[in-house]
């Protein structure tokens, strides 16, 4: 707690000259490495050579642990930034940093604002590119089964014509336990698969591309699951 709160004060107050939010992408990556660190977790990452180092991407993965958003930031070299539940943004100072950061929050319980909260996010996308995660199941996994994906987020990528890349984020869930104030020594890992391409795809297709997204997650946990890593 004490290591995010000074994270994310640094971060707030160097956003202040810099408003694209790479600072606080910077601010973000370092306190995720250091918190894995710390907690003496070790991580992998597999399929980075499926992506483009200058391309732009929503990533979409499944979410199971609290330990899901530093594997991510810590693992993925863009620039990124979340589409986040409008709670969130009300936090002290968490809430503040990903504001600084040029994070994105959707009212999930009321859909018009949700839809404008989605294009004001195109908007923003157009005047400062970026890449994107989101986590379509919407609420974290309690057994480690992936659930059904929600669309509104994929349908942000089919607006803007951008790629979707299927990430299984594996072992959070074990790492953490039940005690989650205290880490296990598992490993983690993050598979990425390739980018899946919308400029062919309309609103109308919506329901199956989140269904074909989610079964690229599933796939790519399944080989983790069949081929469990192992650190020396």
């Amino acid at each position: 707690m004490i290591w995010t709160i000074l994270f994310a004060s640094v971060g707030i107050i160097g956003s202040a000259f810099e408003w694209r939010g790479k600072f606080m992408s910077w601010i973000a990556k370092t306190w995720s490495k250091v918190l894995l660190y710390l907690g003496g977790v070790d991580y992998k990452v597999i399929g980075l050579h499926n992506l483009d180092p200058k391309g732009f991407y929503l990533f979409a993965a499944n979410h199971e642990s609290a330990l899901d958003i530093p594997l991510v930031f810590a693992g993925l070299p863009y620039h990124i930034v979340a589409v986040a539940k409008i709670e969130l943004k009300r936090i002290p100072i968490f809430g503040w940093s990903m504001m600084a950061g040029g994070h994105f929050f959707v009212d999930r319980k009321n859909k018009n604002r949700a839809l404008k909260s989605l294009d004001s996010a195109k908007s923003s996308m157009a005047n400062n590119p970026r890449s994107i995660i989101i986590y379509p199941e919407g609420t974290r996994s309690n057994n480690g089964s992936i659930r059904q994906f929600k669309k509104g987020g994929l349908v942000l990528a089919i607006n803007m014509d951008l790629p979707v890349v299927p990430v299984a984020l594996c072992g959070t869930r074990e790492c953490l336990g039940e005690k989650k104030y205290k880490l296990k020594k598992n490993a983690i890992e993050m598979r990425i698969g390739k980018p899946i391409k919308t400029h062919t795809l309309r609103y109308e297709d919506r329901n199956k591309f989140a269904e074909n997204v989610r079964d690229e997650v599933v796939k790519l946990k399944s080989e983790w699951q069949n081929q469990p890593m192992v650190f020396n």
